[in-house]
């Protein structure tokens, strides 16, 4: 009986839309199978925790009170007054975290598989800008709460901002909504967080999946290279969507065991007139940029110290995102070779300096 509803109602839809395509998506996609095939599941991880990123930030909204005499109050009302308010926001900002870990996790794994050859160049632009903004939701995010640590790291990520030379002031008031973090900058990265950035984000990854649904899954070269007798594949329905459905349950169980044994501590509310805690520190993902500037002299040659690193993350991120586009050699295996080796040193520098900032 359940078997004739579903045909019933799949022939009304099929009249009026053409499901053909997704019958073709379903019977005949596949997914190759080879030495790095868990690569292809980070992405579909890192999709899953932007949901639970959605999910619990619409639940937080219906108490959350932007404001600079209320933000604290709401979040602490939050965690200690809602009914698994304390677990809603936890998972919140444990997927956060998580989620940009994945996201890095799936950009190293794409660089490394040279998944990024043509014709994915786009899809790895689209990728990469997926990243920053990423970055972006966590920077933004950060103050919300209006608690101490937040204010002291938000001025000064303010800061390097304004150390960019002709605009850089501009955008720091911008930003704060005046010349100093105040009431005003809350309300600003209040709208960024919730509004600018999931809508541009949201767009763009929807861009970012129809290249993936296009183009199909990434096959390395050495796979390649074998005979079609060779190559093995799984249906990507339902053998490969089963498979990550398990690795999200496998994910949601880490992140819930997280959540319960690590919650994240609100602090002090935030004050204009104290002391900058000692040892304020950004987020993860932003650590080896922060120790890396403060490594650096006051000045180099003729230009603030500041500026100059802010200057080479900045070209060295637009290297970076066109990276399917440069060949640094004619030859095609040496040109892989010295991009391979730019990748390991940049995750070697990463990884390092991350770990440097926090001893």
């Amino acid at each position: 009986m359940k078997n004739k509803n579903i045909t019933k109602i799949e022939n009304w839809l099929d009249e009026r839309f053409d499901l053909s395509p997704i019958r073709n998506l379903i019977s005949h996609k596949k997914v190759p199978v080879h030495g790095h095939s868990i690569w292809y599941y980070m992405g579909g991880i890192s999709l899953f925790l932007f949901m639970i990123q959605v999910f619990t930030g619409l639940l937080l909204l219906m108490y959350y009170i932007p404001g600079e005499d209320n933000a604290y109050e709401s979040v602490q009302f939050i965690i200690t007054k809602v009914d698994f308010g304390w677990l809603i926001r936890n998972l919140h900002s444990w997927a956060a975290n998580l989620m940009v870990f994945f996201v890095f996790l799936h950009m190293f794994s794409v660089f490394f598989t040279n998944a990024f050859r043509k014709p994915r160049e786009l899809t790895w632009v689209t990728g990469f800008v997926l990243l920053l903004l990423s970055m972006g939701f966590g920077f933004s995010g950060y103050l919300l709460p209006w608690n101490e640590l937040a204010f002291f790291a938000t001025k000064i990520g303010t800061d390097i901002v304004g150390v960019v030379p002709y605009f850089g002031d501009s955008l720091k008031i911008i930003l704060r909504g005046g010349e100093d973090v105040t009431g005003a900058t809350l309300s600003r990265f209040f709208g960024i967080h919730v509004a600018i950035l999931p809508a541009i984000f949201t767009t763009l990854l929807a861009i970012h999946l129809i290249f993936v649904q296009r183009q199909g899954m990434s096959e390395p070269e050495e796979f390649e290279k074998l005979s079609e007798k060779e190559k093995k594949y799984i249906p990507f329905f339902p053998n490969f969507v089963l498979q990550d459905a398990l690795l999200w349950i496998i994910v949601l169980i880490i992140l819930l065991g997280l959540t319960v044994f690590f919650p994240w501590e609100l602090g002090l509310k935030a004050d204009a007139l104290a002391s900058a805690p000692i040892g304020i520190k950004p987020e993860w993902f932003f650590m080896f940029m922060f120790e890396t500037l403060k490594l650096l002299p006051a000045h180099i040659l003729f230009l603030e110290g500041e500026l100059v690193g802010i200057f080479g993350f900045a070209v060295v991120g637009i290297i970076w995102m066109f990276i399917p586009f440069i060949k640094l050699s004619k030859k095609k295996e040496l040109n892989s070779k010295i991009i391979r080796w730019v990748g390991l040193f940049s995750l070697i520098y990463i990884i390092v300096f991350t770990i440097i900032g926090y001893l």
